[in-house]
């Protein structure tokens, strides 16, 4: 695989970079036992001690809630999808034949493989190897201060508790397939609705209403 090659990474177990890109759809309709979630799941823990541990050290002044949102600015679903692709992870990816999956649902694969990548590294060389793979391919994204995800609801929620304001987010209304949902909820401040919002997962919905009241107030 070229992206091994370009860090100049020397597997041991190459079985583990294999089963990082095989989707449980491609599993399935093959007989194979093995996808690249449980990697997926290892490599989101790792992730995250990574970038914490960076974050940690780059400014002592950070309390643990600037902490926290700033590291899920650098670990959210459209940050992996930027370094998955900039790595070209996606042309390895190994979907089933008669899968079909929205624009969305790819974006998301294409995120997850990264940290499957990032389980399989681990696993097969530790966690020196794997800090290197990230310190090239995440870190710089965190020194020029990029953005991929500012998280409103924090936001919302710190200006409603400084002035002791209830707020909470009301489901309206889900509609659509099963795989490709849209929900619509509302963000209600003492009760009363100052903004919709609209997304394909709820915690997306929660965001883009929390965005709307931000805008107003």
């Amino acid at each position: 695989m070229q992206f091994l090659e370009e860090f100049s990474i020397k597997p041991i177990n190459t079985h583990l970079y294999q089963i990082a890109f095989i989707h449980e759809s491609y599993s399935n309709e093959n007989g194979l036992h093995e996808c690249y979630d449980r990697l997926e799941f290892i490599g989101d823990a790792v992730l995250d001690l990574v970038v914490s541990e960076f974050l940690y050290q780059m400014d002592p002044h950070l309390t643990e809630g600037e902490l926290t949102r700033k590291r899920a600015n650098y670990v959210c679903k459209k940050a992996l999808y930027t370094y998955s692709t900039e790595l070209g992870l996606e042309q390895y990816i190994k979907l089933g034949a008669s899968l079909k999956l929205t624009s969305r649902e790819l974006d998301s694969v294409v995120a997850d493989v990264f940290e499957s990548v990032i389980g399989a590294l681990y696993l097969d060389l530790g966690l020196g190897s794997v800090k290197e793979f990230i310190y090239q391919s995440v870190i710089p994204h965190i020194e020029n201060g990029n953005i991929f995800f500012y998280d409103y609801k924090s936001k919302l929620k710190e200006f409603c508790d400084q002035d002791g304001f209830d707020l909470i987010y009301d489901l309206i209304r889900e509609e659509g397939d099963p795989h490709n949902k849209t929900f619509t909820i509302a963000a209600l401040i003492n009760g009363k609705n100052y903004g919709i919002g609209r997304g394909g997962s709820k915690k997306e919905a929660e965001q883009n209403a929390a965005k709307i009241v931000l805008s107003k107030i």
